[in-house]
């Protein structure tokens, strides 16, 4: 548990990010459990979405046609609107297949909100929290990784490490600042070399 003199920055930085293997074991675990809980998790890793963000969508803000979403960050970050993608190596990672299939299977319960609860209406972080903790969980993920920021955090790991543009990371992450998206990066002197010999040969 975080001491109440924790800042933000500091829990940004302690977070434990997912390794790619526990991301598909989460979404597997997701998608065992439902259509909305893989669609969900799906979501807040593929666009780096906080709970809150993810609870607060709206069936408006999706548009599958065009293969788009309206991603409303909260925290003075950005509103963006992103792709919505298959991905045609994993099926786990096909978002646009598992939105679809929720769609299908989503009550109709006058609700505007894209998630929403078993007993209607917008499902709130606090019911978004406790069901990726028991997801995780049953995909074995230790408890410090059983927390849904997590996910942000582990595609922004996931980005830098494929040495994606920090300025491609920093605008699907939502963030104003190019600092933000640099709390997310960890190099070792090894990958700082290979990376400056590559360089080098390219110029030379």
């Amino acid at each position: 548990m975080q001491s109440p003199q924790t800042t933000g920055k500091q829990q940004v930085m302690s977070m434990q990010h997912l390794e790619p293997t526990e991301v598909l074991s989460v979404l597997r675990a997701a998608k065992d459990k439902g259509q909305r809980e893989w669609a969900m998790i799906l979501v807040a890793y593929k666009h780096g979405m906080r709970a809150s963000e993810v609870c607060n969508l709206r069936v408006d803000d999706l548009d599958l046609k065009n293969g788009s979403i309206v991603v409303e960050r909260l925290k003075g970050s950005l509103r963006t609107t992103q792709a919505v993608t298959e991905h045609r190596g994993e099926p786990l990672l096909n978002e646009h297949r598992a939105l679809r299939e929720w769609l299908r299977r989503r009550p109709n319960d006058g609700s505007d909100y894209l998630f929403t609860s078993q007993k209607g209406g917008r499902l709130d972080r606090t019911q978004f929290f406790r069901l990726f903790r028991t997801i995780a969980g049953r995909a074995g993920l230790p408890p410090e990784k059983q927390h849904p920021h997590a996910l942000k955090h582990s595609l922004a790991s996931h980005l830098v490490a494929a040495n994606i543009n920090l300025a491609l990371v920093k605008q699907q992450l939502g963030h104003k600042s190019i600092g933000s998206t640099m709390r997310y990066v960890t190099t070792s002197d090894h990958q700082a070399s290979k990376a400056t010999a590559s360089a080098l040969m390219t110029i030379y």
